[in-house]
């Protein structure tokens, strides 16, 4: 007779206890992203590398592509360190800000996976939007934070598509430093306070109720 216990079914859902964390599949993922391409890398694999079931990386990335772009985020946001960038002398952030990106999109590994497809592309253009803007948005704060931000943005991402993501003659063949040295008068530009002009005042006066036209006065 089999005295055996089946072994115990195992759970669906959440796991339980203290399993392998988000950082602990990443870098395994990120590895198989770089040598088969998004394409060929499969969530079986990155599960069988990172050793873990597939159900936990459903669980926390939701499929092949929110991996990828967790792999694609991990990385920028360790190399932009938004929070070291905006920490430092005002006067220097252009700098700063360019030597970032800079230094990220001169990093052959990010570069090849800035190369995989449309999948690469999308995670660039929700991490200026979702993450440098909106951040930039909260440092710079007052009534023309977002203007002033969006310029930033604007000028980072030209760089990016002109130098990296598809790139002209010009842009392309200067080095880190020269493209700091020609960017950040730009950047000092964007990043000033707009002045105050009539325009603006007119502005933010409309939707007042004037005054006289008939009115009583008290």
């Amino acid at each position: 007779m089999n005295n055996d216990a089946p072994a115990p079914a195992r759970p669906r859902g959440r796991p339980r206890g203290n399993p392998p964390t988000r950082e602990s599949i990443v870098p395994a993922a990120r590895a198989l992203f770089l040598e088969r391409g998004y394409r060929r890398t499969t969530v079986r694999a990155v599960a069988g590398a990172a050793g873990v079931d597939p159900a936990l990386i459903a669980y926390h990335f939701g499929s092949k592509k929110g991996l990828f772009a967790e792999v694609m985020q991990f990385q920028c946001a360790n190399a932009l360190a938004v929070d070291a960038v905006l920490g430092g002398d005002q006067a220097t952030l252009p700098d700063r800000l360019i030597d970032a990106v800079t230094d990220l999109w001169e990093d052959a590994d990010f570069r090849q996976l800035t190369g995989q497809g449309d999948e690469a592309a999308e995670v660039i253009r929700e991490y200026l939007e979702h993450e440098l803007l909106a951040r930039l948005v909260e440092f710079l704060g007052g009534r023309d934070a977002t203007a002033r931000a969006t310029a930033v943005v604007t000028i980072l991402g030209g760089l990016i598509y002109t130098r990296y993501l598809n790139p002209l003659p010009t842009p392309a063949t200067l080095t880190p430093s020269e493209t700091r040295h020609i960017l950040t008068p730009a950047l000092r530009a964007a990043l000033a306070p707009r002045p105050r002009t009539a325009a603006t005042t007119s502005a933010g006066r409309r939707g007042r109720p004037a005054s006289g036209g008939g009115a009583a006065q008290p």
